[in-house]
């Protein structure tokens, strides 16, 4: 059975008092922009706030809702800045940054959207990379390989839900303890952080392909079931821990 984690997203930021009445209301973790200003900012301050209530964080950047139609150049543009203010705010390495596509993508507009995430990622190598968008988005970036973390948003989705979601978000436009928020439900491996926590531990990318293809060769070696899945699960955990996606 699916253990589910209980959040929620807001652009409103924070305080002590507010994150901690989402906590006694059993919420885990909450998803926050990822940006350099404006009213919807995290800012150090918020991160400590947050982590000193006991909510988990999770990064989400986004300027605008059809940014990805910039491609690779407002990927790239993005992915620098998204860093700058990850480091600014306390985000430990090995945390994941979700960029956000936040508009119903056409089949003619997926390949634009997938060169975004991609040079996002590019542009964010010490962190796992995500994408916020609907069912279509999530299946398309993830067949591309352009990152590893997935948060599907039930709009324009169409009832269809991934199976490689690790975040879902089901509900938007609640007001809850005076903020409106959106209600999210994860499934693990969704890359929270908080500034109280050692960070988690990330494998060099190049150094985990280094690896695979003993695992590959072991695979090939046996006739045994459970022993090849033992080594494809090994090596989708390296593929994890390099920022790759499972295969």
């Amino acid at each position: 059975m699916i253990s589910l984690t209980k959040g929620f997203d807001c652009s409103t930021p924070l305080t002590t008092k507010t994150a901690a009445a989402f906590v006694q209301d059993g919420y885990v973790f909450v998803a926050r922009y990822l940006v350099p200003s404006g009213a919807k900012a995290l800012t150090k301050t918020e991160a400590n706030a947050i982590s000193a209530a006991g909510l988990q964080l999770l990064s989400v950047f986004e300027t605008t809702a059809s940014r990805a139609l910039g491609g690779r150049s407002a990927g790239l543009a993005d992915g620098d800045t998204a860093l700058q203010v990850a480091q600014s705010v306390g985000q430990p390495p090995g945390s994941a940054i979700y960029f956000a596509v936040d508009f119903d993508a056409s089949s003619a507009q997926m390949s634009t959207v997938i060169e975004y995430i991609r040079a996002a990622s590019e542009a964010t190598p010490d962190y796992f990379t995500g994408v916020y968008g609907s069912y279509d988005v999530v299946e398309a970036v993830r067949t591309a390989g352009a990152c590893s973390k997935f948060w599907q948003t039930y709009a324009w989705s169409r009832g269809e839900k991934s199976a490689y979601m690790n975040v879902y978000q089901y509900q938007n436009d609640v007001t809850l303890h005076g903020i409106g928020v959106d209600y999210d439900e994860s499934y693990g491996n969704e890359g929270f952080w908080n500034t109280l926590a050692p960070a988690p531990y990330m494998i060099a990318t190049a150094d985990a392909n280094k690896i695979i293809p003993f695992l590959a060769a072991g695979y090939e070696a046996t006739t045994s079931d459970p022993a090849r899945a033992e080594f494809h699960r090994l090596a989708n955990e390296l593929r994890k821990a390099s920022n790759q996606p499972e295969e």
